[in-house]
């Protein structure tokens, strides 16, 4: 079960720090995924691509751990849960990122392609972790009813 989780966070990962870059790359974002370097005071003085390794290191545990979350809650829907938390990731996100006060003219300056990414990476993650979770659940139960004598 733990490689699944690893597999599936590392391409949910990589599609995410992509799709950052393609987003910055085309000025959908008005702020660098990177950006947290100088922000921080962490390797400001690296190669671009420490940066991006950083990053994606980062993103890959956040992913693990939401993957290894989300495969245990079987009551709520995938896709609502999907929805909301992906959503609330990139508000948060982007409300850290500009330092917004808390006013309803704030929302103008959140990116919506990067809560829809955000939202896609979360559905991904989420429902691959459903999805291998009952197909264990499936696989260890038996053929047969426990009350047959075999």
């Amino acid at each position: 079960m733990i490689y699944l989780a690893v597999v599936t966070s590392i391409f949910a990962s990589i599609f995410l720090t992509i799709s950052m870059k393609v987003l910055s790359l085309f000025h959908f974002v008005k702020w660098s995924p990177v950006g947290y370097t100088k922000r921080l005071g962490i390797l400001e003085n690296s190669h671009w691509s420490i940066k991006w390794l950083f990053l994606l290191i980062i993103v890959f545990l956040i992913t693990l751990i939401f993957y290894l979350i989300m495969q245990y809650i079987i009551l709520v829907p995938h896709f609502l849960t999907s929805l909301v938390i992906g959503a609330l990731l990139a508000l948060i996100i982007e409300w850290f990122i500009f330092e917004l006060p808390a006013e309803l003219s704030s929302f103008k300056k959140l990116s919506i392609p990067f809560m829809v990414t955000v939202i896609v990476t979360a559905r991904f993650v989420f429902e691959t972790a459903a999805y291998h979770y009952r197909a264990h659940a499936e696989r260890n139960k038996l053929p047969y009813k426990d009350t047959v004598i075999k």
